[in-house]
């Protein structure tokens, strides 16, 4: 249910979203799991047989799980998932959650030594998808990540905000804070198959192969057109676009979490190198890359179902590396809009009287409403901010319509409010609901 209060549980939405990857690989089954009172999520990844795995880790921040097993380059196929989930750290509980599913629904057990050992093995990694992006503390447990594996299904993947990307942000170095999501892309070459999939959710800008500039809430003083090359050269000049502007707080925490499979047969070393080749060449795609405030991994798999070699590893590599940067570009969703403020609009004080009080986001973000001079003004009141409302003093709310309004800020920011009811911010996808409290 959403909201979570005690004894109750959050609706889990399962296999969420419209614009879809559609490809043609039986052994890949995909499921994800949302909660979207978050909006936080899962993303899992099933093989419908245990295959060879290699893990490349770079940034400064990455929270993995049995990744280190990995890097001891056994050949031999082990791996049955890899986990990918939002809620930093305590969503790493979505990857052993996926392997108890397992022993729990009779595909593995707790045989671990044999010549082809049965122990189910998921691996898995975390983006941060907390900090001023969202209001609340609400991440994929057990029970999401279970829900999902059990959903997934082969030959489809959602694109954007859905599964593990459902609050994924990308930009921060700039200033951008645009919404990002997952994103994947599959190619056959003479009977080799490549697929690539990625959650982006870096502190860099999702860049075109043009140079472009994919997702930004740009900054009005830029010159128009700018392109990622533009916006890096002027990082450390007299403008100082960068990382001093995009986040002084340090409150924001970044991590892209990538996934690549092959179905020809790879050793250890070569699936390692294609992990390397791969994670390297997405800094084409996202740029700045790889900085100690991402958290990036990238995982390699062969599902071994063609035998003799077809391709060199790194020509598999190559291809590998156009379908990542696919991946990436097919991540971003449709970016939300601004709302188109009216100043002058009058409003009838009585209604306006009814929107003052008392909104709770969480425990540590709550929100004060007061009407006062004819207009609506809010202040935070909590631990934290809410987005560009902060604590120190109230500022004065601007009418879209009857219900919404907003205040002047450089990113999309829309209040809308109820008699007597919840206030709404950002309503729709990304949505921030509270609880109303007390009434002024």
């Amino acid at each position: 249910m959403a909201g979570g209060a005690a004894g109750q549980e959050r609706e889990a939405l399962l296999n969420a979203g419209e614009r879809v990857l559609n490809f043609d690989w039986p052994m890949i089954r995909v499921g994800t799991g949302e909660y979207a009172d978050g909006p936080t999520g899962v993303t899992v990844f099933h093989f419908a047989d245990k295959v060879l795995g290699a893990v490349d880790v770079r940034g400064g921040a990455p929270g993995t799980v049995n990744t280190e097993y990995l890097k001891l380059g056994y050949d031999l196929p082990e791996v049955d998932a890899v986990v990918f989930a939002g809620g930093s750290w305590y969503g790493l509980e979505a990857a052993t959650a996926v392997a108890s599913a397992m022993k729990e629904d009779g595909l593995r057990d707790g045989n671990a030594f044999s010549a082809e050992p049965n122990i189910a093995l998921s691996v898995g990694s975390i983006i941060y998808d907390f900090g001023a992006r969202r209001l609340n503390e609400v991440v994929p447990d057990k029970r999401l990540a279970q829900a999902a594996f059990r959903a997934a299904r082969p030959g489809w993947f959602p694109q954007g905000a859905q599964g593990a990307g459902r609050m994924a942000m990308s930009g921060y170095f700039f200033g951008c804070n645009a919404m990002s999501g997952q994103g994947g892309a599959f190619r056959e070459i003479n009977g080799i198959k490549v697929a690539a999939f990625t959650v982006v959710n870096a502190i860099g800008v999702v860049t075109g192969r043009d140079g472009s500039v994919l997702a930004c809430n740009r900054d009005p003083e830029w010159p128009a057109g700018v392109d990622t090359a533009q916006l890096l050269a002027r990082t450390n000049g007299p403008e100082g676009i960068g990382s001093t502007v995009a986040d002084p707080a340090g409150t924001n925490k970044n991590t892209t979490v990538s996934l690549v499979i092959t179905n020809q047969k790879l050793s250890p070393a070569e699936l390692n190198r294609l992990a390397v080749q791969v994670h390297t060449s997405m800094g084409r795609g996202l740029q700045p890359f790889a900085t100690q405030f991402d958290g990036d991994v990238l995982y390699a798999v062969s599902t071994a179902e063609i035998e003799e070699p077809v391709l060199t590893s790194a020509e598999i590599g190559a291809l590998a590396s156009e379908v990542m940067w696919d991946a990436i570009i097919a991540s971003v969703p449709e970016q939300p809009r601004h709302p188109e403020p009216r100043p002058g609009l009058k409003l009838d004080r009585g209604l306006l009287k009814q929107y003052a009080g008392r909104y709770e986001f969480s425990p540590n973000v709550s929100l004060e409403v007061t009407y006062r001079d004819g207009a609506l003004h809010a202040r935070a009141t909590g631990l934290r901010d809410v987005f560009a409302i902060g604590r120190d003093r109230a500022i004065t709310l601007t009418p879209v319509n009857e219900t919404e309004f907003t205040v002047g800020n450089r990113y999309p920011l829309t209040l809308r409010f109820q008699p007597d009811g919840p206030l709404v911010i950002n309503p729709g996808h990304w949505q921030q609901v509270s609880r109303r409290r007390l009434p002024m």
